[in-house]
């Protein structure tokens, strides 16, 4: 008769968490430093800043981030024709102490469509959000909000687009 040794549970257990401390372990720099972002060089703050959570264990740094503020945040487009399409271009400025850095911009249908600048915005400078929304099939009021998500706090802003729709069958 064969004889099964009982296995050792302390052995075992051991062993695993040995393999999850090992596959855990990772170079955290490369990890956290998205090719994009080698472009910005040469500041105080260098990369780190741009990406760096403004929530740490000691509460939120809302002073030492980026900040977004928009000339505009409401553009009201007034009335237009259904199927007429509206674009618009949205300013704004980094009124933070770091580099600005906006990861993406959507809205909740297709019909609105935003575009966006890709690099990082030094503290100080401007830029634009292009928003092209397409009247077709849309009559009515709209109003339409685009959440941009960047290295701010809070980290999502909304800017809105607004106005009439005159449908196509009053022609």
């Amino acid at each position: 008769m064969t004889q099964i040794l009982p296995v050792q549970r302390p052995a075992v257990f051991s062993f695993f968490l040995l393999l999850l401390l090992f596959g855990s372990c990772q170079n955290q720099t490369t990890r956290n430093n998205p090719e994009s972002l080698q472009e910005y060089k040469g500041s105080e703050n260098d990369l780190s800043a741009i990406i760096r959570n403004p929530v740490s264990a000691q509460g939120i740094d809302s002073v030492n981030v980026a900040k977004i503020t928009f000339a505009e945040d409401v553009f009201d487009f007034g009335s237009v024709r259904e199927g007429e399409e509206v674009v618009h271009l949205y300013r704004f400025s980094n009124t933070g102490k770091v580099p600005l850095l906006i990861s993406d911009a959507r809205s909740t249908c297709g019909c609105t469509v935003p575009e966006w600048p890709k690099g990082a915005i030094p503290p100080g400078e401007s830029g634009e959000i292009r928003v092209k929304f397409n009247t077709t099939n849309r009559p009515g009021t709209q109003r339409k909000p685009v959440t941009i998500t960047a290295n701010t706090y809070p980290r999502m802003t909304k800017i809105w687009l607004q106005g009439m729709v005159e449908s196509r069958e009053g022609q």
